[in-house]
Protein backbone atom coordinates (compact mmCIF):
# COMPACT_ATOMS: atom_id res chain seq x y z
CA UNK A 1 0.00 0.00 0.00
CA UNK A 2 2.72 2.18 0.39
CA UNK A 3 3.91 2.10 -2.88
CA UNK A 4 0.70 4.24 -3.70
CA UNK A 5 2.30 6.93 -2.51
CA UNK A 6 4.70 7.48 -5.29
CA UNK A 7 1.12 8.49 -7.71
CA UNK A 8 1.14 11.44 -4.71
CA UNK A 9 1.64 14.57 -6.13
CA UNK A 10 2.38 18.06 -3.91
CA UNK A 11 2.23 21.42 -6.15
CA UNK A 12 3.65 24.41 -4.83
CA UNK A 13 2.71 27.47 -7.07
CA UNK A 14 4.93 30.48 -7.53
CA UNK A 15 6.20 30.24 -3.49
CA UNK A 16 8.31 33.07 -2.31
CA UNK A 17 10.10 31.89 0.57
CA UNK A 18 12.48 28.98 0.11
CA UNK A 19 12.21 28.00 3.68
CA UNK A 20 8.39 27.59 3.09
CA UNK A 21 9.65 25.03 0.34
CA UNK A 22 11.87 23.43 3.10
CA UNK A 23 8.87 22.89 5.17
CA UNK A 24 7.18 21.64 3.19
CA UNK A 25 9.53 18.96 2.21
CA UNK A 26 9.66 17.89 5.67
CA UNK A 27 6.23 17.68 6.23
CA UNK A 28 6.03 15.35 2.98
CA UNK A 29 8.71 12.96 4.49
CA UNK A 30 7.41 12.58 7.34
CA UNK A 31 4.10 10.94 6.29
CA UNK A 32 6.09 9.11 3.32
CA UNK A 33 5.24 11.63 0.77
CA UNK A 34 8.09 12.30 -1.94
CA UNK A 35 6.84 13.49 -4.96
CA UNK A 36 7.25 17.41 -5.13
CA UNK A 37 7.00 20.02 -8.19
CA UNK A 38 7.45 23.46 -7.97
CA UNK A 39 6.19 26.05 -10.58
CA UNK A 40 7.70 29.04 -11.01
CA UNK A 41 8.98 29.19 -7.35
CA UNK A 42 11.02 32.63 -6.20
CA UNK A 43 13.95 31.45 -5.18
CA UNK A 44 15.24 27.96 -5.54
CA UNK A 45 17.61 25.97 -4.93
CA UNK A 46 18.45 27.86 -1.87
CA UNK A 47 20.38 26.58 1.48
CA UNK A 48 17.43 27.91 3.16
CA UNK A 49 15.20 25.54 1.70
CA UNK A 50 17.63 23.05 2.98
CA UNK A 51 17.88 23.97 6.10
CA UNK A 52 14.32 23.80 6.65
CA UNK A 53 14.17 20.52 5.37
CA UNK A 54 15.69 18.64 8.41
CA UNK A 55 16.73 15.83 6.76
CA UNK A 56 14.21 15.81 3.83
CA UNK A 57 16.76 16.99 1.66
CA UNK A 58 16.33 14.14 -0.93
CA UNK A 59 12.59 15.47 -1.52
CA UNK A 60 14.17 18.70 -2.32
CA UNK A 61 16.77 17.51 -4.81
CA UNK A 62 14.21 15.49 -6.73
CA UNK A 63 11.53 18.21 -6.90
CA UNK A 64 10.54 18.66 -10.59
CA UNK A 65 10.40 22.92 -11.25
CA UNK A 66 8.49 23.30 -14.23
CA UNK A 67 6.77 26.77 -15.84
CA UNK A 68 3.61 26.42 -15.42
CA UNK A 69 0.62 24.87 -13.30
CA UNK A 70 -0.56 23.34 -16.49
CA UNK A 71 2.79 21.37 -16.84
CA UNK A 72 2.80 20.37 -13.33
CA UNK A 73 -0.46 18.44 -13.77
CA UNK A 74 0.30 16.45 -16.92
CA UNK A 75 -0.52 12.81 -16.42
CA UNK A 76 -2.85 13.06 -13.41
CA UNK A 77 -6.56 12.23 -13.51
CA UNK A 78 -7.28 14.02 -10.15
CA UNK A 79 -6.55 17.54 -9.49
CA UNK A 80 -7.33 19.07 -5.73
CA UNK A 81 -6.54 22.64 -5.38
CA UNK A 82 -6.45 24.64 -1.97
CA UNK A 83 -8.63 27.08 -1.65
CA UNK A 84 -9.04 28.90 1.76
CA UNK A 85 -11.89 31.90 0.66
CA UNK A 86 -15.34 31.34 -1.32
CA UNK A 87 -15.32 32.12 -5.27
CA UNK A 88 -17.92 33.92 -7.67
CA UNK A 89 -18.66 30.57 -8.89
CA UNK A 90 -18.76 27.63 -6.28
CA UNK A 91 -16.53 24.82 -6.76
CA UNK A 92 -16.85 21.11 -5.48
CA UNK A 93 -15.46 21.14 -2.31
CA UNK A 94 -14.12 18.95 0.50
CA UNK A 95 -12.76 18.66 3.60
CA UNK A 96 -9.09 17.27 4.57
CA UNK A 97 -10.53 13.83 5.29
CA UNK A 98 -12.98 13.52 2.51
CA UNK A 99 -10.01 14.75 -0.08
CA UNK A 100 -7.41 11.63 1.02
CA UNK A 101 -10.49 9.32 1.16
CA UNK A 102 -10.63 9.93 -2.90
CA UNK A 103 -7.24 10.65 -3.42
CA UNK A 104 -6.51 6.84 -1.42
CA UNK A 105 -8.93 5.13 -3.71
CA UNK A 106 -7.91 6.83 -6.83
CA UNK A 107 -3.87 6.79 -6.63
CA UNK A 108 -3.65 2.88 -7.35
CA UNK A 109 -5.15 4.30 -10.92
CA UNK A 110 -3.15 7.20 -12.09
CA UNK A 111 -1.90 10.45 -10.29
CA UNK A 112 -2.91 12.64 -8.29
CA UNK A 113 -1.91 16.65 -7.94
CA UNK A 114 -2.65 18.40 -4.57
CA UNK A 115 -2.29 22.46 -5.98
CA UNK A 116 -1.04 24.90 -3.22
CA UNK A 117 -0.90 28.49 -4.09
CA UNK A 118 1.13 31.41 -3.53
CA UNK A 119 1.91 32.15 0.71
CA UNK A 120 -0.05 36.18 0.45
CA UNK A 121 -2.77 34.91 -1.88
CA UNK A 122 -3.21 31.58 -2.84
CA UNK A 123 -4.20 30.41 -6.13
CA UNK A 124 -5.94 32.53 -8.68
CA UNK A 125 -9.21 32.10 -10.04
CA UNK A 126 -7.54 30.47 -13.46
CA UNK A 127 -5.64 27.89 -11.57
CA UNK A 128 -8.24 27.03 -9.00
CA UNK A 129 -10.42 26.59 -12.38
CA UNK A 130 -7.69 23.74 -13.32
CA UNK A 131 -9.16 21.46 -10.59
CA UNK A 132 -11.67 18.98 -10.11
CA UNK A 133 -12.53 20.21 -6.92
CA UNK A 134 -11.11 22.38 -4.22
CA UNK A 135 -10.14 21.53 -0.58
CA UNK A 136 -10.66 24.15 2.29
CA UNK A 137 -8.96 23.09 5.95
CA UNK A 138 -11.78 24.57 8.48
CA UNK A 139 -9.39 26.34 10.64
CA UNK A 140 -10.64 28.97 13.14
CA UNK A 141 -12.41 31.56 11.55
CA UNK A 142 -10.38 34.32 13.81
CA UNK A 143 -7.18 33.16 12.52
CA UNK A 144 -7.82 31.37 9.48
CA UNK A 145 -4.35 31.44 7.61
CA UNK A 146 -2.17 28.87 7.58
CA UNK A 147 1.52 28.64 6.94
CA UNK A 148 2.25 26.55 3.79
CA UNK A 149 4.35 23.61 5.38
CA UNK A 150 1.27 23.69 7.79
CA UNK A 151 -1.30 22.80 5.35
CA UNK A 152 0.93 20.44 3.49
CA UNK A 153 1.10 18.63 6.87
CA UNK A 154 -2.67 18.35 7.25
CA UNK A 155 -3.14 17.37 3.73
CA UNK A 156 -0.80 14.32 3.65
CA UNK A 157 -1.64 13.35 7.86
CA UNK A 158 -5.07 12.99 6.65
CA UNK A 159 -3.74 11.01 3.58
CA UNK A 160 -1.50 8.91 5.76
CA UNK A 161 -4.26 8.15 7.66
CA UNK A 162 -6.12 7.07 5.37
CA UNK A 163 -3.87 4.83 3.38
CA UNK A 164 -2.83 2.90 7.53
CA UNK A 165 -6.60 2.47 7.64
CA UNK A 166 -7.01 0.52 4.45
CA UNK A 167 -4.03 -1.77 5.33
CA UNK A 168 -6.42 -2.29 8.25
CA UNK A 169 -9.47 -3.17 5.77
CA UNK A 170 -11.12 0.31 6.75
CA UNK A 171 -10.38 2.42 4.10
CA UNK A 172 -12.77 5.47 4.39
CA UNK A 173 -15.50 5.96 1.64
CA UNK A 174 -14.52 7.92 -1.54
CA UNK A 175 -17.11 10.34 -2.51
CA UNK A 176 -17.05 9.35 -6.23
CA UNK A 177 -16.97 5.85 -5.89
CA UNK A 178 -18.03 4.29 -9.43
CA UNK A 179 -15.48 1.49 -10.67
CA UNK A 180 -15.38 3.10 -14.37
CA UNK A 181 -14.53 0.57 -17.39
CA UNK A 182 -12.02 2.79 -18.95
CA UNK A 183 -9.52 5.25 -17.62
CA UNK A 184 -10.56 8.88 -16.56
CA UNK A 185 -9.70 11.56 -19.20
CA UNK A 186 -6.01 13.12 -17.75
CA UNK A 187 -5.81 16.88 -16.94
CA UNK A 188 -4.36 17.34 -20.18
CA UNK A 189 -6.90 16.13 -22.34
CA UNK A 190 -9.48 17.95 -20.46
CA UNK A 191 -7.44 21.20 -21.34
CA UNK A 192 -7.51 20.27 -25.10
CA UNK A 193 -11.04 19.92 -24.37
CA UNK A 194 -11.86 22.83 -22.91
CA UNK A 195 -10.12 24.75 -26.21
CA UNK A 196 -12.00 22.41 -28.18
CA UNK A 197 -15.14 23.51 -26.66
CA UNK A 198 -14.38 27.23 -26.62
CA UNK A 199 -13.36 26.99 -30.94
CA UNK A 200 -16.61 25.30 -31.47
CA UNK A 201 -19.03 27.87 -29.13
CA UNK A 202 -17.27 30.71 -31.10
CA UNK A 203 -17.88 29.00 -34.62
CA UNK A 204 -21.58 28.11 -34.03
CA UNK A 205 -21.76 32.05 -32.21
CA UNK A 206 -22.67 30.54 -29.04
CA UNK A 207 -20.07 32.03 -27.33
CA UNK A 208 -19.16 35.55 -27.86
CA UNK A 209 -15.16 36.07 -26.81
CA UNK A 210 -16.09 39.85 -26.06
CA UNK A 211 -18.91 39.14 -23.07
CA UNK A 212 -17.37 36.07 -21.97
CA UNK A 213 -19.26 36.46 -18.47
CA UNK A 214 -19.29 32.69 -16.84
CA UNK A 215 -20.07 30.81 -19.14
CA UNK A 216 -16.72 29.25 -20.14
CA UNK A 217 -15.94 28.94 -16.37
CA UNK A 218 -19.57 26.98 -15.55
CA UNK A 219 -18.90 24.27 -18.95
CA UNK A 220 -15.70 23.75 -17.15
CA UNK A 221 -17.21 23.36 -13.81
CA UNK A 222 -19.90 20.78 -15.06
CA UNK A 223 -17.59 18.43 -17.08
CA UNK A 224 -14.44 18.58 -14.51
CA UNK A 225 -17.14 17.38 -12.10
CA UNK A 226 -18.91 14.89 -14.63
CA UNK A 227 -15.07 13.08 -14.30
CA UNK A 228 -14.88 12.11 -17.92
CA UNK A 229 -13.21 8.99 -19.09
CA UNK A 230 -11.41 9.04 -22.02
CA UNK A 231 -13.54 7.54 -23.91
CA UNK A 232 -16.06 10.37 -23.24
CA UNK A 233 -13.28 12.66 -24.09
CA UNK A 234 -13.36 11.17 -27.49
CA UNK A 235 -16.88 11.09 -27.64
CA UNK A 236 -16.84 15.06 -27.08
CA UNK A 237 -13.89 16.07 -29.27
CA UNK A 238 -15.62 13.88 -32.28
CA UNK A 239 -18.70 15.83 -31.63
CA UNK A 240 -17.23 19.18 -31.55
CA UNK A 241 -15.19 18.01 -34.64
CA UNK A 242 -18.40 16.95 -36.83
CA UNK A 243 -20.07 20.26 -35.83
CA UNK A 244 -17.19 22.34 -37.36
CA UNK A 245 -16.81 20.41 -40.44
CA UNK A 246 -21.18 20.66 -40.96
CA UNK A 247 -20.60 24.26 -40.34
CA UNK A 248 -17.57 24.63 -43.18
CA UNK A 249 -20.16 22.89 -45.72
CA UNK A 250 -22.38 24.91 -44.98
CA UNK A 251 -21.03 28.27 -45.17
Amino acid sequence: MQNLMANARIVLVNTSHPGNIGGVARAMKNMGVHNLVLVDPQEFPSGKADARSAGAKDVLQNATIVPTLEQAIEGCGLVVGTSARSRHIPWPLQDPRETAAQALAELPKHPVAFVFGREDRGLTNDELHLCNFHVHIPSHEDFSSLNLAAAVQVIVYELRMALLAAEKGDAPAPMWGTEWDEELATSEQMERLFEHMEETLVDIEFFDPKYPRQLLARLRRLFLRARLDRIEHNILRGMFTATQRTLKKLR
